[in-house]
């Protein structure tokens, strides 16, 4: 097994788990409890205390107004989306002097409630309001256009009838309203009405003068110039005009296609363009009077008479043909210049239409824009008159659709506040929040030592034992003490801890008094003595000594004695009831030899009780308080000091350590006494679970334990010697 090392490197910062805030809980529940029970009555009592107090709600349907007026070209907007605007100004107005103060009349609150909370006193206006308006809850229903308004009261008759009322109230205040705008919407429209008469007047009049001036024949509801050419017929003209245009172009190219086509050629050709019967007729008698004469000459001399009649007929053939052909180019030409002509005219003609109605236009342009003006003020004038009458119905007849009641209030059946549950709960629940933050709070004030991780982390030293709280003596307990093995394990831990064998000087330090460092020191050396070696304890606290009140014997001979020479070690040394286990008391200190323990003397007593004994232990002062401690701690083997669990701050601690070092002084580990097993069970492994596995076991069961490991019983421990 590795020795256990006299220093450790520093762990990593730790953490907090789940079982660590358990622990924190369970140290502190006795402020937990006590916050919680405290919170929890208060409470309760103050729930049970306050005034019961009835709710009563009234639900109405809200409207926007839109317009003031709605005219003509105002449309109605009675439909409202949700506007958080609209809705807060509605709760504003609800709650204001104009709609609570008709509340306060119609139900004479300033008289009930002065004698109902003011000894009969009549209240002011402002009073009743304010009491008023700490009654009243309003609030929109979701995504609709109902708004509730509860009132709470002590009784709950009361609450129905006010909340009632309110309603009522505000739906009045928007009538009266909307009556008040309307009225004056109805003069201000009278007065367009008169106004709009006056400027149509004057219209009309400018129109007839207009029309006199410019000789215009005007036709009825007229508002725009009469053409001088109806549509239709300049559509028929627009179409003419085309049709002639591209027959025309047809003409004009094919004219000139013929006129560049060879005369000969031509013959052939223009039959087939142009259906003339006289030119197709000579055509045929040519062709048929060639092939004659072509016969004609295989038999006959060009000279002879028929040959030369036949020539003669074709030659007059083609000079009519010739004829003939200039004869229909000509009247093709003049077709061409015919149908050019007719385009022409018929562009002439819409032209001159356009040019007409276009100067006729521009003439009457005055007496029609005046003409379209009057219509447009008559068609208004006519929507004036009859929002004027609409209005005047409305007027005479109010809507109540703007603010409608759909679930008036009902007295409540039982009290909605107090809640006692609710109350009650949260009293719990509060005050349990309350006693955790507060211990939490606690906890993070407390700077002690509460952990071995605290320990190691802090000091850079191990823990070689966790001592249990309310551990006795046991001297008194004996071996078989279930709190023993807590001081076994420290045992073992302390041996493995010596890098040297020799070293069995052994001193108990601590930070400040009260840590228990006596008593481990008394527990240690039993456990060390109960072993089988021979232990020496030395009460080297010279200021207020103690070990000899628990050993029950006197403090007139000891180590003072020694040190002063006026006794020898055997003369000090008593022995305990405890076999190995030897003791010397402090002796009384003379005023005027406080720093003997530094003296060649004591070193020689040290050098002396090595020989004499296993072990030697020296209990020792606080080492903060006084420098007897430190002397100590620079003069024996080994130093262990005792930290108590939640007593001093951390601070205090570590410098107790550093004093240690600082001196020379070889810390093998640190014991970390007084621990609440209970509380914390981190520790509990430590001592309880070792006493828990071996000691619930019956004697019959740890004695056949012992027979089959043969070999194991006096064998010593490592590191301690056997009795001489």
């Amino acid at each position: 097994m590795d020795q256990i090392q006299n220093q450790t490197p520093a762990p990593a910062e730790a953490k907090l788990h789940f079982l660590d805030y358990w622990r924190v809980i369970r140290v502190r529940k006795a402020i937990i409890i006590t916050v919680f029970l405290i919170t929890a009555i208060i409470a309760t009592a103050v729930t049970f205390i306050l005034p019961e107090s009835f709710a009563s709600t009234t639900k109405i349907k809200v409207e926007n107004d839109g317009a003031d007026i709605q005219t003509y070209n105002t449309p109605a907007a009675n439909t409202m989306q949700y506007d958080p605007y609209f809705i807060q100004t509605t709760f504003e107005i609800m709650q204001s002097q104009v709609v609570l103060s008709n509340v306060i009349v119609g139900m004479d609150l300033n008289k009930i409630w002065g004698k109902k909370f003011f000894n009969g006193e009549t209240l002011k206006t402002t009073e009743t309001m304010a009491i008023l308006k700490g009654k009243i809850k309003l609030e929109p229903v979701r995504n609709t256009k109902v708004m509730a308004i509860t009132v709470y009261s002590d009784d709950k008759k009361e609450a129905a009838d006010i909340a009632n009322a309110v309603a009522v109230a505000y739906r009045e205040y928007r009538l009266s309203t909307r009556r008040q705008l309307t009225s004056g919407g109805l003069v201000a429209l009278n007065d367009e009405f008169a106004n709009e008469e006056q400027q149509i007047l004057a219209v009309q009049d400018k129109v007839d003068q207009l029309r006199r001036d410019l000789k215009i024949t005007d036709q009825a509801q007229a508002t725009e110039p009469t053409p001088s050419m109806d549509s239709e017929t300049l559509q028929a003209l627009n179409r003419n005009r085309i049709e002639g245009k591209r027959l025309y172009a047809e003409a004009a190219v094919q004219l000139d296609q013929l006129k560049a086509t060879d005369k000969v050629k031509l013959r052939d050709v223009l039959p087939t363009v142009v259906m003339d019967a006289t030119l197709s007729g000579l055509v045929d008698r040519l062709h048929e009077a060639q092939q004659n004469i072509a016969k004609l000459k295989v038999d006959y001399a060009v000279e002879s008479v028929t040959v030369v009649r036949v020539q003669s007929l074709i030659d007059e053939l083609d000079r009519q043909i010739d004829d003939r052909v200039v004869g229909i180019l000509a009247g093709l030409e003049s077709k061409v210049n015919s149908s050019k002509a007719s385009m022409d005219a018929l562009t002439q003609e819409v032209e001159d239409a356009k040019n007409k109605d276009m100067t006729e236009a521009a003439k009457n342009q005055p007496y029609y824009e005046q003409k379209r003006k009057l219509v447009q003020m008559q068609e208004l004038h006519k929507l004036l008159y009859s929002k004027i009458e609409q209005t005047k119905l409305d007027y005479t007849m109010p809507s109540t659709s703007i603010v409608q009641i759909i679930e008036p209030a009902e007295p409540g059946k039982a009290p909605v506040r107090p809640n006692k549950p609710v109350n009650i709960a949260l009293g719990l629940i509060v005050g349990l929040i309350m006693g955790v933050g507060l211990a939490f709070f606690i906890e993070y004030l407390d700077t002690s030592v509460k952990t071995i991780d605290d320990v190691e982390r802090t000091f850079q030293t191990p823990v070689l034992g966790v001592i249990p709280q309310n551990i006795g003596y046991l001297l008194d307990e004996g071996a078989e003490s279930k709190h023993a093995e807590a001081y076994r394990v420290l045992r073992t831990n302390l041996l493995f801890s010596r890098k040297n064998e020799g070293a069995n000087t052994i001193v108990m330090v601590s930070a400040g008094a009260g840590e228990g460092k006596s008593t481990t020191t008394i527990n240690l050396a039993t456990v060390f003595a109960q072993s089988g070696s021979r232990v020496l304890i030395v009460d080297s606290d010279l200021r207020r000594p103690t070990l000899h009140k628990l050993f029950k014997v006197a403090n007139n001979l000891g180590l003072t004695n020694y040190l002063l020479k006026q006794n020898t070690i055997a003369e000090v040394i008593q022995t305990t009831p405890v076999p190995g286990l030897d003791f010397m008391a402090s002796g009384r200190l003379p005023n005027s030899s406080m720093g003997i323990l530094g003296s060649a003397q004591m070193k020689e007593m040290i050098k002396e009780l090595r020989e004499r004994y296993d072990f030697i232990f020296f209990d020792s002062p606080p080492i903060l308080g006084v420098s007897d401690a430190s002397i100590l701690a620079s003069e024996v083997d080994l130093v262990m000091q005792v930290v108590q669990y939640r007593r001093y701050p951390q601070p205090m601690t570590l410098r107790a350590k550093q004093m240690i070092e600082k001196v020379g002084g070889n810390l093998v580990g640190i014991i970390l006494n007084n621990i609440n097993m209970s509380q914390d069970e981190g520790y509990y492994y430590y001592s309880g679970y070792y006493h828990d596995y071996y000691y619930s076991r019956s004697d019959s069961e740890q004695d056949a334990e012992a027979k089959a490991l043969p070999g194991t019983a006096g064998e010593a421990e490592p590191g301690i010697k056997q009795k001489y």
